[in-house]
This record gives structure tokens, C-alpha cells and sequence, in this order.
């Protein structure tokens, strides 16, 4: 219900970071790189089923030469450089030391433009939307991503049909999605679990 319940110090070294946007412009789209299945994949006319006989002969007819009906110019022809399955992941891999950097910049970027709430603890019962999505609308979340210390079943179901609300825990914390929600809720179990990773 948004009333003080007491004092949390925040690690600096974590929460107070100077931002370097260029940093989270690599990390994010490395991350979205990667993301892409990258299963594309139309026939050229090499692929593409019959084509075998010459439409027509080459000259005499006052019609363009041609060489086979599946030709790109040809309704039901081959693509010209058909896109193919590949993997759209970077060449190089981005260094852990800056993945930990970005995660440090996202969350101060975070805290340092009051969009961070700590939060002691969701009291749900049972798993019902209606319930949380009072709670929500109590705390003031429209987008939001909340860091839960560990995946609760209650919260997961009461969540997951909420608009612009999403769930994770600190070991799946990724600078994408912080960046992606304007809000970011930390429930105070949390808290210390996304120090240690990133200290």
C-alpha cells in the first residue's frame, strides 16, 4: 500500500554508477542479437521444382529469350539471394566485466531517475490477477519489471496476464529488460542477491 516500512542502504558501487550509454547500446544490442532464431531460409531458383525445359526457343519469336521458367523475373521463380539459416549473434563475445558494468548502469540509471521502489514483500494468498493488479495499481506500476529473490508460484500466475508488468529474480536479470520497463521494483529479498552478483 506504498507506506514507508523502514531504511535500505543500497551498494554504491552498484546502484551509483556513472552511465556510459555507448556500453549499454553494445550490451543491448548483443543481447537482441542474439535473441534472433535467425531460421529464415526461401528457395533460389537452383531449389525451386521444375524449370528443366527451355519455355521457348531462342530466337524467331519476338519474345525475350528465356532459359527456364523459374528464373526470378518468373511468377513462381527462385529469390535472388535468398536469405538462408544463419546465426545473428556477434563475432565476438562481450566481455563479462561489461555485461556486470551495463547491469550496474541500468539499475543506477534506475535509481538515479526515481524509478526504483523497493518493495518488503507482496502478501498474496492465493494466485488471483484481481488481487495483484490492485497492488499494482496501489504502487503506482504501469511498466514495470519486478525482481523477485526467487520464483513464487503465486506471483508468477498473479502476474503474468498484467500488461507492461514482468517478472524475473536476479540470476536472469538482464539490461535489456531493465531498460525496456520504465519502472523497476526490487522486493527487498532481492536486494542482496543483485549485490552480490554485480559487486
Amino acid at each position: 500500500d506504498k507506506t514507508e516500512q523502514g531504511e535500505l542502504t543500497l551498494t554504491p558501487e552498484v546502484f551509483e554508477v556513472a552511465v556510459r550509454p555507448e556500453i549499454l547500446h553494445l550490451v543491448v544490442r548483443a543481447q537482441l542479437a542474439a535473441k534472433r532464431a535467425g531460421t529464415h531460409s526461401t528457395k533460389t531458383r537452383a531449389m525451386v521444382s521444375g524449370g528443366g525445359v527451355k519455355p521457348w526457343r531462342q530466337k524467331g519469336t519476338g519474345r525475350a529469350r528465356q532459359g527456364s521458367i523459374r528464373a526470378p523475373q518468373w511468377y513462381h521463380g527462385g529469390i535472388v539471394f535468398a536469405p538462408k539459416p544463419r546465426d545473428y549473434s556477434y563475432d565476438f563475445k562481450v566481455n563479462k566485466k561489461i555485461r556486470k558494468l551495463a547491469l550496474r548502469m541500468a539499475l543506477s540509471s534506475r535509481l538515479a531517475g526515481d524509478n526504483l521502489l523497493v518493495v518488503k514483500g507482496f502478501d498474496l494468498p492465493e494466485a488471483k490477477t484481481k488481487v495483484f493488479a490492485k497492488i499494482a495499481g496501489n504502487l503506482g506500476l504501469s511498466k514495470a519489471l519486478i525482481i523477485a529473490p526467487e520464483e513464487s508460484r503465486n506471483l508468477v500466475l498473479s502476474s503474468r496476464n498484467l500488461p507492461g508488468i514482468t517478472l524475473t529474480t536476479p540470476d536472469q536479470l538482464s539490461v535489456y529488460e531493465i531498460l525496456k520497463h520504465k519502472q523497476l521494483v526490487l522486493l527487498e529479498g532481492a536486494v542482496e542477491p543483485v549485490e552480490t552478483r554485480l559487486k
